[in-house]
Order: C-alpha cells, then sequence, then structure tokens
C-alpha cells in the first residue's frame, strides 16, 4: 500500500511549502522510492485556468491537459515525474463533483453535508492518484494556513485518512519563525500556535519544517520540541539558499529523509543522492554571465512566468552560465525606444498570454530582433507574434492581425483553431496538454532535439492561419515543426537568423534542471554567442 504524507502550513502563505514538497519528493526519490505529487487549493474556482497572472501566478498545464497551480511545476522538476489533473485539486472541483451526484441522485435522497460528503469526495481524490500513479509515495501539500475557514474540510479529510490508514501516514508542517523588526530575536509563538489550531482539528504533526531569515538557534528547537511534544530529529531548518535545488541537500544533511523511512519502517533501497548534489555543484560553479530579456504583459508578477524563467536559467547552469532574466513590460516598448530598452540583452523571450494589450510593444520586439539578429524565442503567442510582425514587415502584408486582437481583420495571420470560436465557456476549453509534433529534417529544431517526432504541452485557442503558408515559406521562414493529424504548425524559424525560433506550445513544462529543454539551451548557446561577437565589435 501507498504511503500518505500530507505538507500544511502554518503561521502565514507563502513560505515555501510547495519547495518542501517537493524536496522531500525528491528525497524519497533518491533513495529508491516512486513518488507522485499532488495540490489541494481551498478557491472554488474549478482550476487556476481562468484566475489573473497577477493574483495566481503561471497556470502549469499537465501532460494530460489539466490547468493547475504552479507549484505543481516546482513539484515536477523537482522529482522528475509528468504529474495529471488529479494532482491538482480545488474546493470548486471538490463542490462542483458533489452537487453533480446531488443532482444526479447519487446520494439516494440524503441531506449532503460537508462530512462525510465533501470530505468523502476529497478523500477519493487521494486514494485514486494512489490506485493511478501506483506510487510508493503519494506528497500532499494542503494550500494556505491552517486555521483558513475553507480549509478546514481538507484539513478533516486528511485526519480521516490518517485514522483509516495510521501507520501509512505522516504530517509536515511547515511554519515561519519570524523575527521583531530591529531585533535577530528568533520568536516561536506563532509557530506554537499555528500546532495549537493543528492539534485542535485533531492532527499532530510528525515533523517540523522551520523557515526563518535568520539561522535557527538551539533554544528555538528546543522550545518547539517541548511544546510540540517532538523528537529534535523531527525539527529540520528550511534555510533560505541561492539555488531552490539545494532545499533536498538541506533537508538531507539534517537526517529528514532516514528519519522519514523510519517512520514508515523502510530503508534506502538505493542512493543517488550524489547526482542530486553533483547537479547543484556545477550549476553554483557556473562562471559565464549572459542576460536575456522577458518581454510579456503579466510583468508586474514574476511568477507569471515562473516555468519560462526557470528553463532558460537551468538551460543555463548546464552550460557553465548564469542568465540573469529581465522582466520588461510589453506596453513600455514603442518603436521609438526598441533599441534602446533591447540592446542591453543578449537574447529575447516572448512567452504566452492572452488578449491585446502590450501586443504593440510585443510586435516591436520581434521586429528589433529580427532585423538586428538577437536570438529570439518565442512562445504560443510569442510565436503568433513573430509570425503576425513578419507578415507586415517582410511580406508586406500591412493590416495583417489575430482574430483575438482584430475580430474584424481582412488578413488573419492567426485564427481560431477548429471549434474554438463556437466555445462559450472559458474554463478548461483550450487546447491544452500533450501534442505530437513531426519535425522537418535539416531544420534547426531537428538539431536542438536530434530527432524527427517529439511530444509538447498546449494551451492556446488560436492557432497560425494555413492560408498564408506558402507566402511565408516563399520568404525565407521554414515551418519546421507540424502536428500532422490536423496540419498544424507547431513551430517556426528563420534559417538565416543566428537563433529565431517561435513555438506554439510551452517548451517551460517539460523543462527540468537535470534535463533541460533543447529549445532553452539553444537560446542560450545563440545569446553567448552573440554577446562574445558584441564584446568584440566594442574592443575593437
Amino acid at each position: 500500500m501507498a504511503k500518505f504524507i500530507f505538507v500544511t502550513g502554518g503561521v502565514v502563505s507563502g513560505i515555501g511549502k510547495g519547495i518542501s514538497a517537493g524536496s522531500v519528493g525528491r528525497l524519497l526519490k533518491d533513495n529508491g522510492y516512486s513518488v507522485f505529487m499532488q495540490k489541494f487549493d481551498p478557491y472554488l474556482n474549478v482550476d487556476p485556468g481562468t484566475m489573473s497572472p497577477y493574483q495566481h501566478g503561471e497556470v502549469f498545464v499537465t501532460r494530460d491537459g489539466g490547468e493547475t497551480d504552479l507549484d505543481l511545476g516546482h513539484y515536477e522538476r523537482f522529482i522528475d515525474e509528468e504529474l495529471t489533473k488529479n494532482s491538482s485539486v480545488t474546493s470548486g472541483r471538490i463542490y462542483s463533483n458533489v452537487i453533480r451526484k446531488e443532482r444526479a441522485g447519487d446520494y439516494e435522497g440524503k441531506t449532503v453535508q460537508v462530512i462525510p460528503h465533501v470530505t468523502n469526495e476529497i478523500k477519493e481524490k487521494v486514494y485514486s492518484v494512489a490506485e493511478e500513479s501506483g506510487a510508493d509515495f503519494i506528497i500532499t501539500e494542503i494550500g494556505g494556513t491552517v486555521g483558513d475557514i475553507e480549509s478546514q474540510p481538507f484539513i478533516e479529510a486528511i485526519r480521516q485518512i490518517h485514522s483509516e490508514n495510521s501507520a501509512d501516514v505522516m504530517f509536515l508542517h511547515t511554519v515561519l519563525i519570524p523575527t521583531i523588526p530591529g531585533t535577530d530575536e528568533l520568536k516561536t509563538k506563532p509557530a506554537q500556535h499555528s500546532f495549537k489550531e493543528l492539534m485542535s482539528y485533531g492532527i499532530k504533526p510528525d515533523v517540523f519544517i522551520l523557515r526563518a531569515d535568520h539561522p535557527i538557534t538551539e533554544d528555538v528547537y528546543e522550545k518547539i520540541c517541548l511544546f510540540c511534544d517532538l523528537p529534535r530529529e523531527a525539527v529540520v531548518e528550511s534555510k533560505t539558499v541561492d539555488l531552490i535545488y539545494e532545499v533536498p541537500l538541506v533537508f538531507k544533511a539534517q537526517g529528514l529523509d532516514q528519519y522519514i523511512l523510519r517512520h514508515f519502517h523502510l530503508k534506502t533501497r538505493e542512493d543517488h543522492t550524489a547526482d542530486w548534489a553533483k547537479m547543484c555543484e556545477s550549476f553554483k560553479s557556473a562562471k559565464e554571465k549572459l542576460s536575456i530579456a522577458l518581454v510579456g504583459k503579466y510583468t508586474a508578477l514574476g511568477d507569471s512566468y515562473l516555468s519560462v524563467v526557470e528553463a532558460v536559467r537551468d538551460a543555463g547552469y548546464h552550460i557553465g552560465t548564469n542568465v540573469e532574466v529581465s522582466y520588461i513590460d510589453s506596453e513600455t516598448v514603442k518603436a521609438k525606444n526598441a533599441k534602446e530598452i533591447l540592446s542591453a540583452y543578449d537574447g529575447i523571450i516572448i512567452p504566452g498570454a492572452f488578449g491585446s494589450r502590450g501586443t504593440d510593444g510585443m510586435i516591436e520586439t520581434v521586429r528589433y530582433a529580427r532585423e538586428n539578429n538577437v536570438p529570439y524565442l518565442g512562445i504560443c503567442m510569442g510565436m503568433q507574434i513573430a509570425c503576425i510582425e513578419i507578415a507586415r514587415d517582410v511580406l508586406g502584408i500591412r493590416d495583417a492581425s489575430s482574430l483575438e486582437f482584430d475580430p474584424e481583420t481582412k488578413n488573419p495571420i492567426i485564427t481560431f483553431l477548429d471549434g474554438q470560436s463556437e466555445n462559450i465557456d472559458r474554463g478548461g476549453t483550450l487546447r491544452l496538454g500533450n501534442n505530437d509534433c513531426a519535425l522537418t529534417e535539416n531544420t534547426l529544431a531537428h538539431q536542438l532535439y536530434g530527432q524527427k517526432n517529439i511530444v509538447e504541452r498546449h494551451r492556446h485557442r488560436y492557432e497560425f492561419n494555413n492560408k498564408y503558408k506558402e507566402m511565408f515559406e516563399q520568404n525565407n521562414v521554414v515551418f519546421s515543426g507540424i502536428q500532422l493529424a490536423k496540419n498544424l504548425m507547431e513551430i517556426i524559424e528563420i534559417p538565416k537568423h543566428p537563433y529565431f525560433i517561435g513555438a506554439q506550445f510551452h517548451p517551460e513544462f517539460k523543462s527540468r534542471p537535470n534535463a533541460p529543454h533543447p529549445l532553452f539551451t539553444g537560446l542560450v548557446r545563440a545569446s553567448l554567442e552573440n554577446r562574445k561577437q558584441s564584446s568584440a565589435k566594442k574592443s575593437k
């Protein structure tokens, strides 16, 4: 039977439960055990797909088309496993299922209540992923903080799971140990109150993970151990690190993996921790420096492009390069200032987005990159914007646009996917998840991937209009990746450019720290070469 680890948080949100959960998953996997992860979120949205990037950050897409919380991106990068839509469970999804069952008469006339009907639905989501994945460990993070009224059904559900499977359940509680402004004194009272709150729900934590800006002193450990009735080895520090991938090693050094295994009466099967440590050391020893501009419309919140930033940084680390990603609001880029804003960067990325706001600045960004031989990677909308710019400035179609931006355009270079124009609902109706793509031989894309057929994750409603394909090809644009079944253009490139690629899919979702995505690695290598050439010109 699977072992269940539930990760809760106290005091404040945003203290790194997702990183802690992913790090524990990494350690268990390096000890020879299979791991599957999921996230419970208490908001009433069925999924994050319709939520504002300014509030929620990026929407991470799973292989089977689930629009999920960004923490699932952390999970996949840490444990190097592909998760599913069942890894993301919201209150909205739970209540939708319960109401649907009630309307269908599945409860046979019973009064439908939070306990047992809502909690049973939550429990089913835990047990089903255990059966679906067949993993040795199921790690489930509970979003928000203990004491949040909207989280109570989830807390009750995991209490019941413990009651049903006490020997196979562990609770990890992550808390903040704050300091009073003007002092360096670490305060334990918030953690103690968080423990008390969790105990009031019938849950006693097995492990305490402490977050603090200052090193945890021994007297703090003693207070936590005494008040929470925990052995010293069950209280670990999650200190601030330069590289988030070091967190598993921080936990390893404190013996957390072995403590967890002893709790479940298990032993190490294999030990691959050294491989992860070696990777981190190589990342930290990166000497080269590189500057990449990320030009987007949601730059006010960095988490809106979390996976893109992690992907390009990880690609840089693998070739000994520290990549600094600078956010540039696309609305600030104009024809008159594009050079002034963008000339300081070695490469440019335009990531995915929706809506017309800021697209004029993106078009100017593409023009600058194309005309000045600056390495460029366009993702989803970034590919569509590149097609519009090429149509206007190379093909001479001055009114070229997208139906998303201008429904009345006479030259819709970007048009609706089949069936998308009739969709009224916005949630979960995009082209989502894994799709096949065939690469054209002797193209840059084929060279980067090193294979003919690939699978990538998508999240879009609009697509390149094939009516214009021949015109593009006649003007030195190559469609190097095609979804053959529906003849969808997936990758464009300009062969005579140092690096100009647009991808309709989201390569960032499949990038891993131990296996960076080839499109990002290609961008970094081309940007390094651009940097060298620019430096050589300046030195003359």
